[in-house]
């Protein structure tokens, strides 16, 4: 018996240094490399996007590039589809993914996120000449209806369970997405809120218009690692952000001010 207990506290003590070792390695890796690479698409504004000098800019870019400088390192962003990004976390290509991913609980299984910093939700991007087919009693749920998504997001998941009869088109950007929207390939796009008034908002001589309400609420996270100093050290910087006012002006900048789409190409 007493063998036996001894062994148990070993095999307990054994697990806690493994624990305890694993704990602060990713912050460690980040420090010691004096960068911090973050996994994003550089195609969802005005969460982020790629600007005409191939900078990524937006909300996203300007909180990992806080995240860097309280960090003490340089910032590099490595832009990579949408269904890459957590993949590409675990398997150690990017410290830390933040891109307009929604917390969910399919994800957080596997992921860990911090957040949100900021409250999205689903949005409706069509053509004027479509909104009568949207008004209709099965309004998306048209088998006659395209509808173009994000291969592999939330706006995807959506559509299947909202709109089961409707014809799903996933794409590999938001980019993809619009264009066959705007060669009426498909009838409409499916995507988080924010870009769908941005898209609206810069093609609306192109006939685009934008539904005037959230389908859902979607809290946006950060992804990272599983280092518990890491997840500690993230969870204490956003709420810091959210106490000094930080996301507020960020918030403003990218989605009530639009002189920034001038960057754009």
């Amino acid at each position: 018996m007493r063998k036996t207990v001894v062994l148990v506290l070993v095999c307990a003590m054994l697990l806690m240094g493994v624990n305890i070792a694993a704990a602060g390695q990713a912050m460690d890796r980040i420090l010691k490399k004096g960068e911090l690479v973050v996994g994003i698409t550089g195609t969802q504004p005005p969460l982020n996007v790629t600007d005409k000098n191939g900078n990524i800019i937006g909300y996203d870019a300007d909180i990992a590039k806080l995240i860097a400088t309280n960090l003490g390192v340089k910032i590099k962003f490595s832009t990579m589809p949408f269904a890459e990004l957590l993949p590409a976390l675990a398997a150690n290509k990017v410290d830390l993914v933040l891109s307009s991913l929604t917390m969910t609980l399919e994800r957080n299984r596997k992921t860990a996120f911090v957040g949100p910093y900021y409250v999205s939700g689903k949005g409706i991007l069509t053509k004027t000449k479509n909104i009568g087919i949207l008004q209709q009693a099965e309004g998306l749920n048209n088998p006659a209806f395209m509808v173009a998504t994000l291969g592999k997001s939330t706006s995807q998941k959506f559509v299947e369970q909202a709109a089961p009869k409707a014809q799903l088109v996933a794409t590999k950007s938001y980019d993809d997405a619009i264009d066959m929207l705007l060669q009426d390939k498909v009838n409409a796009v499916v995507a988080d809120y924010p870009f769908c008034a941005f898209t609206a908002f810069r093609f609306q001589e192109k006939g685009l218009v934008a539904g005037q309400s959230k389908f859902t609420v979607e809290p946006l996270g950060i992804a990272a690692p599983e280092d518990t100093l890491l997840i500690n050290w993230l969870r204490n910087f956003v709420n810091m952000l959210e106490a000094s006012g930080q996301l507020k002006n960020l918030t403003e900048k990218w989605f009530q001010n639009g002189g920034w789409i001038e960057e754009l190409p």
